[in-house]
């Protein structure tokens, strides 16, 4: 009405505004605060199985790639240890497996070992984890996590799995019932009795999609989400001020190999495109008695083509499945503000064969199939450069440091780069430099002002003896997957094999295997030799070239970045420092 200040509002209008509103207090609330960091994390997924690393066997992911675009893709990523434990280990803390432990599956995150969420909790985070735990058990690193909802590709975890009262979920109800979620699991977690062959099993579900871990994974981190923006974690009822640091981990493209029907269809067997093979690659005389093992358990070629077209198809499709989900989280915290003051750092904790060496699954080799993953880096409102690929070398222990950094927790000056953006800490905003000091990642290039590396490492065993051919030889026929479980134990533990990779060679060698020859190995194949592969004229690793005399200098040049790793990673910590020369105590 003419001369009046009253302002009408009709209920359409008001449901268009009051998203905007919400924004603008989201966005109120996140204005120079610390930075929130979403992890995503995914599960036996290759770098190669991306467009964005292979052009040849890639498919399309246009979550990752878009994150690709908002941030930095790391080319050349390497995980520390190509299992999941140790790897996840690793990631968390920022430290190589022999350091931590965690050399072994068996053997989960030590107690009170530092850790990302420890830090975080103890800097006020709101903190969660979603999907695979695979890292944490012991209770006093599970209360550490205001949220925790744990699935993995086989469904919630079994009772009796924690030490303590520690129950599978925390802070939040699940979204689907329990009883639809475990029922969308039962028939996977049989896949493998009902294998299409000895050594692997493939499956095309009918399961409703909202009833799979990943879409599971991606309901409760919504949720989560939206709880955080509307105060539900706050200990007064406000919205949060405090950043939230949630670890999203998807336990997929693992095996037990299913996939909704759905995505398959979108990658069908006919169209599979099957990685370069070498016919000859394990009888030729050159290939090192650990992985002809596991290529006579895992070995695909004498199963039929449209079998192993069809396990590529599947994980391709659970490739695609978590892509899809990972872009419901992202269009999520787009919806809420969030985005500009959240880190979203993705990438996996090992590959999987796939196909490529004629294998499938995973063991204790380091083919690039295995220890090469994706590495994004994406925080546009932080200053972080977008649309850039980082050639240099890589590792995943460096995620933490690098989190660290950008959110002015932690300095690593004398031993890194300093504060990302020359800004200084404040207070007792920084970990101490015996913090940092233990950690043995370092902040990344190009997201951070850290200087680029030239090489990264991986590792692999506890110093056991080897599982032979002549162990394989006492198995009951056939081998396969099963094997590879029965195996698995002493598999973990053989040898002390290290690994440097550099953008144009890789060298792989087992100091406990020193001595090897081409002919003593217990099947009459070679031992544990020695391998060095040029990266520049046989990307696909097929031809093992260490016993060429011409490449001497070359593994001359590999054995001295291995020695400078293990002496530069021996024990970061820092020592006392005596007061005097002498004795501590009277003689």
């Amino acid at each position: 009405m003419a001369g009046s200040s009253e302002v009408w509002v009709t209920p359409s209008t008001l449901r268009s505004i009051v998203p905007i509103l919400l924004m603008v207090r989201v966005q109120i609330m996140t204005t120079n605060s610390t930075p929130n960091v979403l992890f995503i994390m995914a599960d036996q997924m290759k770098a190669s199985i991306l467009r964005m690393y292979s052009a040849q066997i890639g498919i399309e992911t246009p979550t990752l790639e878009r994150l690709a675009e908002e941030g930095v893709r790391f080319e050349h990523a390497i995980t520390p240890h190509p299992l999941c434990v140790p790897a996840r280990t690793s990631m968390m803390t920022g430290r190589y497996p022999h350091s931590t432990g965690c050399r072994r599956n068996e053997t989960l995150m030590p107690e009170n070992e530092q850790h990302a969420f420890r830090i975080w909790k103890d800097k006020g985070f709101t903190t969660g984890l979603i999907g695979k735990n695979h890292c944490y058990i012991e209770p006093s690193d599970l209360e550490l996590f205001d949220v925790r909802c744990e699935i993995s590709s086989t469904g919630l975890p079994e009772d009796g799995i924690y030490k303590g009262e520690n129950a599978g979920n925390t802070g939040m109800e699940w979204l689907v019932p329990e009883a639809f979620i475990n029922a969308a699991h039962e028939a996977r977690v049989n896949l493998r009795q009902n294998a299409q062959s000895s050594r692997i099993a493939y499956a095309v579900s009918d399961t409703r999609e909202e009833h799979y871990s990943t879409s599971v994974i991606a309901t409760q981190t919504e949720a989560f989400l939206d709880k955080y923006v509307a105060g539900d974690f706050a200990s007064d009822g406000a919205v949060n001020r405090n950043p939230f640091a949630l670890l999203v981990s998807f336990p997929d493209p693992h095996e037990p190999f299913e996939a909704p029907r759905r995505y398959v269809d979108m990658f069908p067997p006919e169209d599979v495109v099957l990685p370069p093979q070498r016919t000859n690659e394990y009888t030729d005389g050159t290939s090192p008695e650990r992985n002809r093992v596991l290529a006579r358990m895992m070995r695909q070629t004498d199963d039929l083509e449209e079998h192993r077209r069809g396990v590529v198809s599947v994980y391709q499709a659970m490739t695609r499945f978590v892509d899809d989900g990972i872009g419901r989280i992202v269009n999520k915290l787009d919806q809420l503000g969030l985005r500009d003051n959240t880190i979203i750092v993705f990438t996996a904790d090992h590959g999987d064969f796939i196909g490529e060496h004629g294998m499938a699954v995973k063991g204790g080799v380091f083919y690039d199939a295995l220890v090469q993953v994706p590495m994004i880096v994406s925080w546009p409102g932080g200053g972080v450069p977008q649309g850039v690929v980082e050639d240099s070398m890589a590792s995943t222990i460096d995620i933490l440091p690098t989190l660290l950094e950008l959110q002015g927790l932690a300095s690593f000056d004398g031993i890194g780069t300093g504060w990302a953006r020359g800004e200084e800490p404040e207070g007792d905003a920084a970990l101490s430099e015996e913090e940092t000091r233990r950690m043995q990642g370092r902040p990344l290039p190009t997201v951070t002002a850290a200087a680029p590396r030239s090489a990264a490492f991986s590792e692999y065993g506890s110093g056991g003896p080897p599982v032979t051919m002549e162990h394989l030889d006492a198995l009951d026929e056939p081998l396969g997957y099963h094997t590879i479980i029965e195996t698995l134990w002493g598999r973990e533990a053989e040898g002390r094999r290290k690994m440097v990779r550099t953008r144009e060679w890789k060298y792989v060698t087992d100091p406990m295997a020193r001595g090897a020859t081409l002919t003593s190995g217990t099947d009459g194949g070679p031992g544990d030799v020695d391998e060095l592969y040029d990266l520049t004229k046989d990307p696909w690793e097929l031809t093992n070239v260490a016993h060429l005399s011409e490449n001497a200098g070359v593994i001359s040049e590999m054995r001295s970045l291995l020695a400078g790793w293990m002496i530069d990673t021996e024990d970061p910590s820092p020592v006392e420092v005596p007061e005097s020369i002498g004795r501590a105590v009277p003689r």
